[in-house]
């Protein structure tokens, strides 16, 4: 649907129809907060369907809709009754929302990603499965449930050494381990048993949720790719580069800096492989983050999700078109959703940069100082803390946070890299050492 009477919304400009998009997220945050102050901007109703208690009356007054993402028919049912009229597009942020948002599309007769190839885009090991079917490069894996005794999964995987140990319906490198040994094999999947059974992680009621997937480990360096699929076709919003080098024990993503430098000849065949990858899944309308691997020989492509970069790290993105007007990703993607055309889009020349602050070790969070000081670094665009006073703090791989925050803009990545590491440097977290329970 064609929402604004101008090509951006301008002053004086109100909408003929007023464009409706539903937004599946499983959390409150910065990039839901983004989206409805663009939204509201552009004069488009943003919905909001959230996997919450449905007992309660609107507790962060967002007026989301309930529903649960482990019950696709009752969800649905639910939204059926709660939208009208039906909404013009839909959009994901996290991975659980998309096989959800993928059936919602599908009844309400919207243009999106399919249910089937959310659910494969979703789930690791079918990835895995249909890239190698379809002759992709892809590593070699094998899956391993937790009714497997120890000892024969150890045995059914080690051929593979050395491998990389992941939980198949987690992200965000959560329960990523690497293994050498076949001692060290073990090791990784007692400890990543151990964290699918915690309570967090069985609360998402994921029937796979206690699977696991071991496969073989790709030297290289990584790579990210921000893109949106329309009508099957792949736009490149971001190539980001992860200079920190990713070769376990631990897999925590740190840095992204935007535009790669990569050769023009590796960034050709990441693109290229990623299409491929996309059109293999079958994902052919909506936002993709696709996570890959040079090596000496081939590009890996190890995950293609139907949603955007999350959180926080969607500052770091922007567009701009032939005229320099510039875009935010929250815009870019709701401008999509309600039909509007977006290929003249492309990413900006200027550097880009974020950090994930690592947490360095587990403890309790009290405060840090040095923000003012990191703010002054020339090119720091912004330094958000997200940790929380007297907050327990668990690193990788059982983690799912970070301290927070610290982006960057500068002519070009190199600038904006070194300015958010002067810009780590000057922060000082003062991190307790958590007491034992008696």
């Amino acid at each position: 649907m064609v929402l604004l009477c101008g090509a951006h919304g301008g002053p004086g400009c109100s909408p003929l129809t007023v464009s409706r998009v539903l937004l599946f997220a499983a959390t409150t945050g910065y990039q839901i907060r983004a989206f409805d102050d663009v939204a509201s901007r552009l004069g488009i109703e943003l919905l909001i369907a959230s996997d919450r208690c449905d007992r309660l009356d609107d507790p962060w007054r967002d007026r989301a809709i309930p529903v649960r993402f482990h019950d696709v028919d009752g969800s649905l049912r639910t939204l059926a009754e709660s939208l009208s009229p039906w909404p013009d597009g839909v959009i994901a942020v996290g991975d659980r929302p998309t096989v959800l948002a993928a059936h919602t599309a599908k009844q309400f007769g919207i243009e999106w990603h399919s249910p089937s190839a959310a659910e494969r885009s979703r789930q690791k090991a079918k990835t895995r499965q249909r890239l190698r079917d379809d002759g992709l490069a892809a590593p070699a894996f094998a899956v391993v449930d937790d009714a497997m005794p120890l000892s024969t999964a150890v045995d059914r995987t080690a051929h593979l050494l050395p491998v990389v140990v992941k939980p198949v319906a987690l992200s965000g490198s959560r329960g990523v381990i690497r293994a050498d040994t076949r001692e060290e094999l073990g090791a990784a999947m007692v400890r990543v048993r151990h964290l699918l059974d915690s309570h967090d992680v069985r609360a998402l009621r994921d029937p796979e949720a206690s699977t696991l997937i071991v496969e073989e480990f790709v030297e290289g360096r990584e790579f990210a790719l921000e893109g949106v699929v329309d009508g099957g076709r792949l736009q490149v919003i971001a190539l980001f580069d992860k200079p920190e080098p990713l070769d376990g024990p631990f897999f925590e993503e740190t840095i992204y800096t935007t535009p790669s430098r990569a050769t023009r000849a590796e960034q050709k065949a990441i693109v290229t492989a990623i299409d491929r990858a996309v059109r293999s899944l079958g994902l052919t309308h909506g936002p993709i983050h696709a996570e890959c691997r040079v090596g000496s020989s081939d590009v890996i492509v190890l995950e293609v999700a139907a949603r955007p970069i999350g959180g926080l790290c969607a500052k770091a993105v922007e567009v701009v078109d032939a005229n320099g007007h510039r875009l935010t990703l929250e815009e870019l993607l709701l401008r999509h959703a309600t039909g509007e055309d977006i290929s003249e889009y492309r990413p900006p020349e200027e550097g880009s940069a974020v950090m994930m602050v690592p947490i360095p070790g587990e403890g309790v969070y009290h405060g840090v100082t040095g923000v003012d000081d990191a703010l002054s670094v020339p090119g720091v665009t912004d330094v958000r803390i997200t940790a929380k006073a007297d907050q327990l703090l668990t690193p990788l791989p059982e983690g799912a946070t970070y301290l927070g925050f610290i982006f960057a803009r500068a002519t070009t990545a190199d600038a904006a890299e070194r300015a958010i590491r002067e810009a780590h440097a000057r922060l000082h977290f003062q991190i307790d050492r958590a007491l034992p329970m008696a």
